[in-house]
C-alpha cells in the first residue's frame, strides 16, 4: 500500500520519553507538551475513516513524532491473520507514517471471534513458525518492519519448550522484526512465575530493541498467599520497575521509552512529570556515554 500521499516523513523515534496519547489531554499538549518526546496511540482506536479522533491525531502528528501500537492483530493466533484488520492497520500506517509500529507476542482472536485480552502462547517450534509467518505477512502488508512486545503472563503452558527470550530472539532473527521491551511486563511475569527479572533481562536480545515500555501494575496474592501482579496500566510505574529500567538503560544507553497509562488517567501534568522521570534516566545514560567517550 502506497504512502506517497501522506505529508509526514518519519524518522527514528527519539531516544527520549513519550506517553500514550489520551484525547482528554489534547488541548493541554498543544499548549505545552512539557518536553515529552513522542506520543503513542492504539491503532484500533483510529480504524474509522475520520471524525474528531483523526482531526486530533493529525494535529498531534504535525507537531510530534508518533508510535502506533496494535493490540488486535493476533500475531500468535492459530488461524490466518484477519486481512480486514491488517488492511485497516496498513491504511492507518500509510496515512500517518509513524516512526514506529508495534504489536504483541500474543493472540486475541480465533474463528472470527475477538477477545478483549492479549492471551499467552505455548512457546513451541510450531508456535515459533506461525509467529514468524504472521510477522512476515504483516511486514509485507505494512511495507516496513514492526516491533514485537514481550508479554506479561499469568500461567505457563506445560508444552512450552523454548525459553521466552530465545523465542523472541529467533522471531527477530528470522523475520527481521525489532523488539519492544516492556520492562513492566518482565516484572509482572517474574513475580508470577518466580524467576529473577534481571536474569531475563540479561538474556534478552537487546540488540533488537527499538522501544521500551513502562507501566503500573495491580498487586494482589494468589491462592497460596504468594504475590501476584497484573499488568493493569492504571497506576504510576512501581519503584522496582524504575530500578530495572535504570539498570537496563545503564547497560544499553538511551532507548525511546514510553509511559503507558490506560486506566485511572491522571492529569496531563502528572503524566508528563512521570515521563520526565524516565527522561532524566535516559539523559544520565546519555551523559555517561559522552563522558566515557
Amino acid at each position: 500500500m502506497s504512502d506517497r500521499s501522506s505529508p509526514f516523513a518519519p524518522g527514528p523515534l527519539p531516544a527520549t520519553c513519550g506517553v500514550g496519547f489520551k484525547p482528554r489531554h489534547f488541548a493541554e499538549i498543544l499548549a505545552d507538551p512539557r518536553g515529552v518526546g513522542f506520543f503513542e496511540v492504539h491503532a484500533e482506536n483510529y480504524f474509522g475513516a475520520g471524525g474528531p479522533p483523526h482531526r486530533q491525531l493529525t494535529a498531534l502528528r504535525e507537531r510530534h513524532q508518533l508510535s502506533i501500537h496494535g493490540v488486535g492483530l493476533s500475531i500468535g493466533g492459530a488461524g490466518r491473520l484477519d486481512r480486514d484488520h491488517l488492511d485497516r492497520l496498513a491504511a492507518l500506517v500509510a496515512r500517518y507514517r509513524p516512526e514506529a509500529v508495534s504489536e504483541h507476542l500474543a493472540w486475541s482472536s480465533h474463528g472470527g471471534f475477538g477477545f478483549p485480552d492479549l492471551l499467552p502462547l505455548p512457546l513451541t517450534e510450531e508456535t515459533l513458525a506461525r509467529v514468524i509467518d504472521h510477522i512476515d505477512e504483516a511486514q509485507v502488508a505494512l511495507g516496513r518492519t514492526i516491533l514485537l512486545e514481550n508479554p506479561s503472563t499469568y500461567f505457563r503452558f506445560a508444552e512450552s519448550t523454548i525459553p521466552e527470550t530465545e523465542f523472541l530472539a529467533e522471531v527477530a532473527r528470522a523475520s527481521g522484526c525489532g523488539l519492544l521491551l516492556d520492562v513492566a511486563n518482565v516484572d509482572v511475569s517474574a513475580t508470577n512465575h518466580g524467576f529473577d527479572p534481571r536474569d531475563y533481562l540479561a538474556a534478552f536480545p537487546v540488540e533488537r530493541v527499538g522501544e521500551i515500555h513502562l507501566a503500573g501494575r495491580f498487586e494482589t496474592v494468589d491462592d497460596a498467599g504468594l504475590p501476584f501482579f497484573v499488568d493493569a496500566h492504571d497506576s504510576p510505574v512501581a519503584d522496582p520497575v524504575w530500578a530495572l529500567f535504570a539498570e537496563t538503560i545503564a547497560r544499553l544507553g538511551p532507548i525511546p521509552t514510553l509511559i503507558e497509562r490506560d486506566e485511572a488517567i491522571p492529569s496531563w501534568a502528572e503524566l508528563a512529570a512521570e515521563a520526565g522521570r524516565a527522561g532524566a534516566i535516559l539523559e544520565r545514560a546519555r551523559g555517561g556515554r559522552r563522558d566515557a567517550a
